[in-house]
């Protein structure tokens, strides 16, 4: 059985995540977590809040979380009366961080679906704050959805790689079945100067295969010094409709998540984007 997170602050965005992950997974078994974690809408909420009003803010909160979860769930349930999915709702009082990481561990999770951006829209930004910190911290595949990005079957996936880092084989497992439900194929791009790899990049390149092998998968060499330029010209040029990148020490998407102005780096993602997790950060 697919396990699958979903948090939401429910706006149009994240029912657009939320819609996204009902097609991607319709022909599996699939056990859906819908969760909402307020404790910013709390602390956040200046007007009101007092040291003598907070139980009171705190039950407003809780209650309109909770009201809103059964509201998105009965829309769930409109959208999509799948007999093979099966539906949850968390309302906590606890940062997304935190409670995702819970439910990732407590429910075994195989992957989270969130939308690039949540209520504020920032069209300026690639990655709202929220979403941002959970591709950076939450240990667990995530697969963030662009804004309005109509549902489209993943036919062709894109994914960049130097080779030299590990992967995991539940990981590589997931994106494996995913692709293989649509027969999607799968092309492996290796950015560098350089054609020849080491032993170590053999090793991984051949655990890729392995992992890979009931998947049509093209394995690529792109020379080109700048990694963005080269993915983003290649997804256009491909008509490539999903992204994956692993998300470990080094990696590119590590170089990417985690300079001071994540954005000025021009990573432009119109299409569903895959983060596989193979680092814990503390």
């Amino acid at each position: 059985m697919r396990k699958i997170l979903i948090p939401t602050d429910f706006s149009e965005n994240a029912m657009n995540a939320i819609k996204y992950a009902l097609e991607l997974f319709k022909y599996e078994i699939s056990e859906f977590y819908f969760m909402h974690a307020y404790e910013d809408e709390v602390y956040n909420n200046d007007a009101l809040l007092t040291r003598e009003t907070f139980d009171n803010v705190l039950s407003i909160v809780s209650k309109n979380s909770q009201n809103n979860l059964e509201d998105t769930l009965k829309q769930v349930k409109e959208i999509s009366p799948n007999p093979r999915h099966s539906y949850n709702i968390i309302s906590s009082n606890s940062s997304l961080i935190d409670e995702a990481d819970i439910i990732v561990d407590e429910k075994n999770i195989d992957i989270i679906i969130m939308g690039t951006k949540g209520e504020t829209d920032d069209r300026k930004l690639t990655f709202g704050s929220h979403t941002l910190q959970v591709l950076k911290y939450v240990q667990c595949p995530v697969l963030s959805i662009p804004v309005n990005y109509k549902y489209t079957q993943p036919k062709h996936i894109l994914f960049p790689t130097n080779y030299l880092i590990p992967y995991k084989r539940r990981d590589l497992k997931l994106l494996c079945k995913m692709a293989a439900s649509y027969r999607a194929i799968i092309d492996m791009l290796y950015i560098s100067r350089s054609v020849k790899l080491s032993i170590r990049q053999e090793d991984n390149k051949q655990f890729i295969k392995d992992a890979f092998r009931e998947n049509e998968t093209n394995f690529n060499i792109v020379n080109n010094k700048n990694f963005i330029e080269a993915i983003n010209t290649y997804i256009e040029e491909n008509n490539i409709d999903m992204l994956v990148m692993v998300n470990t020490r080094h990696s590119f998407l590590e170089n990417i998540l985690f300079q001071s102005a994540v954005d000025k780096l021009s990573l432009n993602i119109r299409i569903p984007f895959l983060a596989l997790q193979n680092m814990r950060r503390d």
